[in-house]
């Protein structure tokens, strides 16, 4: 698979069962169909506002930057809010392929999920700790 910004070769990085695309290069993540709620799942808490088909029915934002192709089909993604203050801009495949999150947005969203739920077994410490370590921003 391609990175929608870099349009170089991207790696694959699993952790618990779901496996996820890096951009080595820009540090993006693509998340195909389902895999944002199996992350969520994982750390104890609710993902119903993570489904691809309610993510997808969100009203597309409109903001300067330009449109990204999806890297499985090639259509125009759309760019949708999730998550709350700030609102993280992500771009998400109009026929629910998957979603792109550029890089250090994955980890504003869950720091965001953990500072809502409270959950056992120290589920998000080590999300995060996987997510700090893989998928670490450039700031």
């Amino acid at each position: 698979m391609r990175c929608p910004v870099c349009k170089v070769p991207m790696i694959i990085v699993e952790h618990e069962r779901i496996e996820l695309d890096y951009c080595t290069k820009c540090m993006g993540v693509w998340f195909d169909s389902g895999e944002l709620e199996l992350l969520v799942e994982s750390m104890g808490m609710d993902a119903a506002d993570f489904n691809m088909r309610k993510i997808l029915s969100s009203p597309e934002k409109k903001i300067k930057e330009s449109a990204r192709r999806c890297s499985l089909c090639r259509k125009k993604m759309k760019k949708i809010a999730i998550g709350s203050s700030p609102e993280v801009i992500i771009d998400a495949c109009v026929l629910g392929e998957g979603l792109w999150f550029d890089g250090g947005e994955v980890g504003q969203v869950i720091k965001q999920l953990i500072s809502q739920y409270v959950t056992a077994s120290g589920a998000p410490d080590r999300v995060i700790s996987f997510l700090g370590e893989t998928f670490s921003s450039r700031e």
